[in-house]
């Protein structure tokens, strides 16, 4: 029996994570045309939303709204127009907003099965994440077996996903971190760099002499620059975040404006290098039924990946989701590895 109320989580404004809203008791939204009404398993707390928490995230909407960048979860009815074989089955969706309740209406086509075999949390772990990782790696550095990559922050969601799966495609793989997590990494293949106690771009030029084929930074800053350098000629530099301004004051959009300048001035060189600034949402307001087609392909690997463990899923802590505040906290807080998931 579908229930007859779902729960939600409120950002309403620029608050501290304990002044998020959790609301109980609402009337259970009804898809509507081409839409499904899908009961929330598991959803997620990402960099996008503590960039939301402060006002900070590019394009977020106005306050208040229900944050949450994905969701896995089970199609529990199904709106005019959609198939009813939808029913039942577990879905994946890429939200960039909605995602913190227990039942959200979105359209079908924007569904992607999850397969047998891999549970709702493990597939959180790899929706935005996941995603992210393989359309970096194989879209835009279109990593070979063979060569040599850098990837910021290997500890982390995006940045986790991303090892393995260029270790899977026969990468050798350099990684930063915080020495806490190195042996992990070192477990994984993965050679780490302490990017608190070394000079990194010393350290990885030692490792790498003549350069590293492609580097994923999510940090921006400082730290972009150092990655241009570190490339070796016909190398990819992809740009997919500014964690370095997370706590920054001002424009919210022009930490992204600088990094795309910088992005244009550098393929502009005769050097043979490339540069990407990495939007997972690019050509989605343009070409959707292609966008769709993509995500759904893609994600559809990451999730196989996962199944056929080429890819492990890694969880910090399953949270409830009227605990989000606590998970809000913990994922700023910079002391764990992997992802944080809600449960409804």
């Amino acid at each position: 029996m579908v229930a007859a109320e779902y729960t939600e989580v409120v950002l309403p404004g620029k608050v501290e994570p304990e002044g998020l809203q959790v609301r109980t008791g609402l009337p259970l939204p009804v898809p509507a045309a081409g839409q499904a009404l899908v009961g929330v398993e598991a959803t997620g707390v990402s960099f996008a939303e503590q960039q939301m928490r402060r006002g900070r995230y590019y394009d977020q909407p106005p306050f208040p709204f229900v944050p949450g960048y994905d969701l896995v979860g089970t199609v529990l009815a199904v709106g005019p127009g959609v198939g009813p074989d939808l029913v039942g089955r577990r879905v994946a969706a890429l939200t960039k907003t909605g995602g913190w309740a227990s039942h959200v209406a979105l359209d079908a086509a924007d569904l992607v099965e999850v397969p047998d075999g891999v549970g709702a949390a493990e597939a959180e772990t790899a929706v935005v994440n996941g995603l992210t990782a393989w359309q970096m790696l194989h879209r835009k550095a279109r990593v070979r077996a063979g060569q040599t990559v850098l990837v910021h922050g290997a500890n982390g969601g995006v940045g986790s996903v991303l090892v393995q799966l260029a270790l899977a495609a026969g990468a050798r793989v350099i990684g930063t971190a915080s020495a806490r997590h190195h042996d992990a990494l070192r477990a994984l293949g993965v050679t780490p760099v302490d990017y608190r106690g070394d000079d990194v771009p010393a350290r990885v030029r030692e490792l790498a002499p003549n350069g590293v084929d492609a580097v994923f930074d999510h940090v921006g800053g400082r730290s972009i620059v150092d990655s241009w350098g570190l490339l070796a000629r016909g190398g990819t530099l992809v740009s997919y975040g500014s964690a370095a301004t997370r706590d920054d004051q001002g424009s919210k959009q022009w930490p992204v404006l600088k990094l795309l300048g910088r992005v244009w001035v550098w393929n502009l060189l005769p050097n043979g290098r490339h540069a990407y600034f990495f939007n997972v949402w690019a050509g989605r307001a343009l070409a959707r039924d292609s966008f769709r087609s993509r995500l759904r392909g893609d994600l559809t690997q990451v999730f196989t990946a996962l199944r056929e463990g080429r890819i492990t899923a890694h969880i910090a802590v399953e949270l409830p989701l009227e605990r989000a505040a606590e998970a809000m906290r913990l994922a700023e807080s910079g002391t764990v590895a992997g992802k944080i998931v809600l449960v409804p």
